[in-house]
């Protein structure tokens, strides 16, 4: 963390403020716009997310073209594949349903928050109640994977 550029840090907080009025302003930050476009009664949230595949299908095309390194870490540019497996599926169909109940995802939580909607501290809650069982879990299998490779 000590080789990155001084900007690093302040630039990730203004890109996140900009994402987060991004919700604000196109009203995506409101569970009841995500519920909406869940039940096909608004596709306004089609039209936000087609515009955020452009902007990033565009820099993930031109930045690497163009620049060669990341200009604040120095890293080269690389795709980094994971591959898809049971994890995958089964976090994925947790956040969708999480998702799909609740109308509102990590980032637009904190959005939302920021808008005045205090309620969304109980999906927060979830949230961070979710990803600490998770690791807990994660911690104690990967235990008792080592346990069982020892016993070998």
């Amino acid at each position: 963390m000590a080789d990155r550029h001084p900007l690093f840090m302040p630039l990730i907080l203004v890109g996140g403020l900009i994402f987060g009025f991004g919700l604000g302003f196109s009203h995506m930050a409101r569970p009841e716009v995500v519920l909406n476009f869940l039940q096909f009664d608004d596709f306004g949230l089609v039209f936000v997310m087609f515009g955020a595949a452009i902007v990033t299908g565009v820099t993930f095309f031109l930045a690497p073209r163009l620049l060669g390194r990341a200009p604040l870490t120095g890293d080269q540019f690389e795709r980094r594949l994971k591959s898809f497996d049971r994890n995958v599926l089964i976090g994925g169909s947790i956040f969708g349903v999480g998702w799909g109940l609740s109308g509102i995802c990590p980032g637009a939580a904190y959005a939302s928050l920021g808008i005045g909607n205090v309620t969304i501290l109980w999906a927060l809650a979830g949230m961070f109640l979710g990803a600490y069982l998770q690791g807990r879990w994660r911690s104690h299998a990967a235990g008792a994977d080592s346990v069982t490779a020892g016993a070998d």
